[in-house]
């Protein structure tokens, strides 16, 4: 575990020395704001007009996760997919680490750098306690975060599984984005049209166990375990494949 966390500080600690890594803090930072600001005077207006709900965190975790899904693959898409194309992936291999190391690894100092960002929307849920009475459903926000977090902990890490494929970041970016599409969106699309078999599209969708449980509030055991065997899946794959390069 020692590797593991010393190449997970490295990773950490270049992305604060990387430009993209803070043009994704800033674009998910103030689009997240923007958005904050315009669906709670929507909502807050309609509560005082029209009898509605107050506004709660899923106007926060929403757009939240969204912006993860498009970002998630800009700060992935290096992890390996550049050390292979630099050829320094080969010089990693001869290091006493093992392969999961590796791969673990590099998922774990992304994961942590996404930890810092989310942590610091934790503003916008302060801001919504102050403003709505008698103050937000701290179930909701519980459990909303923790979908969040969920959801960036398998992005990043089917985001690194596709990166050791690659040696091409924007390939790597790209594929990372096609698969997140086909998980957030479309794989349950035939659940609604199919009469039969609906059931099994339905449980993989990654978007379904998000906004129909975590963000209500309920913590169901069934959505954790989807969340976290799909970031084992995809840790598995990424150390398959970094295996496959040790061979070859």
């Amino acid at each position: 575990m020692r590797n593991v966390w010393t190449i997970a500080q490295r990773e950490y600690k270049h992305y604060f020395i990387s430009p993209i890594a803070y043009i994704v803090t800033l674009m998910i930072f103030l689009t997240v704001g923007i958005l904050f600001v315009l669906n709670f005077s929507q909502a807050a207006y309609q509560s005082m007009f029209y009898g509605s709900p107050p506004p709660d965190t899923r106007i926060i975790v929403g757009p939240m996760t969204f912006l993860f899904l498009l970002a998630s693959p800009a700060l992935t898409m290096r992890l390996l997919a550049d050390e292979q194309r630099m050829g320094t992936l080969e010089l990693l291999l001869t290091l006493p680490v093992q392969d999961w190391e590796l791969v673990v690894g590099k998922w774990l100092g992304a994961f942590l750098f996404l930890l810092s960002v989310i942590a610091l929307t934790l503003i916008f849920p302060i801001l919504l306690n102050r403003f709505v009475n008698p103050g937000i459903d701290q179930g909701m926000m519980i459990g909303g975060y923790l979908g969040v977090i969920l959801v960036a902990a398998t992005f990043l890490s089917i985001g690194t599984a596709i990166s050791s494929f690659f040696s091409n970041q924007f390939a790597a970016f790209f594929a990372t984005l096609v698969i997140y599409v086909l998980l957030w969106w479309m794989i349950g699309w035939p659940a609604q049209v199919l009469p039969v078999g609906g059931d099994v599209f339905r449980y993989l969708d990654m978007s379904a166990h998000f906004y129909d449980t975590l963000t209500n509030g309920i913590i169901a055991v069934a959505d954790i375990v989807y969340y976290l065997s799909l970031t084992a899946l995809g840790l598995f794959l990424g150390t398959v494949a970094v295996e496959m390069r040790r061979w070859q």
